[in-house]
């Protein structure tokens, strides 16, 4: 804006800034959790706040079961979060969630449920695995079945929890589990079961788990590059080698 306004008062021949190009943003390539850092997750969210000595309140162990449903579903934390009693069937074979809303936060209204998820492809039935069906079962137990409503995970005085708080609480798992400053949040899961997906079935069962419209949100943004060494490759150009 001064630049141009030196141009106009002819105290400068151009604008140089016109003359640059925008900065190129560099690629981000997708990482998944290790099976090692998976697991000193799981033995840190375990142990929160369970120790002799604890200041203040004893861990309810909902984040440690949220991260379980999160690595079993791929889900984003929102949607994690916003299952609720009539979105889950256990008695299914395989066991299935339908992903049908997430949490947002109004300022006023604070933590809602709203009636969709992020976008109409996010809208989807999952078959989960049965490490995460147990954690559901288990949710089950703690509420009344005639209240299809209710939500899985929810806080003391039976309110949605705020996902600010859940993402707080992991902080400080991740702090107990040696894995601070490494760049990991609960969207990581989401990462590391497209990987897993999509190296095993493709990138479109991967893209088709997660809610994307195509497979190319899911493999530029989620799914970290498979970088093996194949042998099939290697056989097929055998078969130009000299006679």
């Amino acid at each position: 804006m001064i630049l141009a306004f030196a141009v106009r008062r002819e105290i400068i021949p151009r604008n140089p800034v016109k003359e640059t190009s925008r900065m190129k943003k560099p690629p981000h390539t997708p990482k998944a959790l290790t099976t090692e850092q998976i697991a000193a997750i799981r033995l840190a969210a375990r142990d929160w706040r369970t120790g002799e000595g604890t200041m203040g309140p004893r861990s309810d162990g909902q984040v440690r079961d949220i991260i379980e449903v999160m690595l079993g579903t791929a889900t984003r934390i929102g949607e994690a979060l916003a299952l609720r009693q009539c979105d889950v069937d256990m008695a299914a074979d395989p066991p299935r969630v339908n992903i049908s809303g997430t949490l947002v936060v109004h300022n006023g209204a604070g933590v809602l449920r709203q009636a969709h998820p992020k976008t109409h492809e996010s809208n989807r039935v999952i078959a989960v695995p049965q490490f995460a069906a147990d954690v559901i079962r288990q949710r089950l137990t703690l509420i009344d079945p005639e209240d299809a409503e209710h939500l899985l995970f929810f806080s003391r005085k039976g309110t949605p929890l705020t996902p600010y708080n859940v993402r707080r609480t992991f902080r400080g798992i991740l702090r107990n589990a040696g894995l601070e400053g490494m760049e990991i949040t609960p969207h990581s899961f989401r990462r590391t079961g497209a990987t897993l997906l999509a190296n095993e079935l493709g990138m479109q069962a991967a893209a088709d788990m997660l809610g994307h419209a195509s497979t190319s949100t899911t493999k530029a943004h989620y799914a970290e590059p498979d970088r093996t060494v194949k042998s099939e490759p290697a056989s097929v150009l055998q078969r130009l080698a000299p006679p």
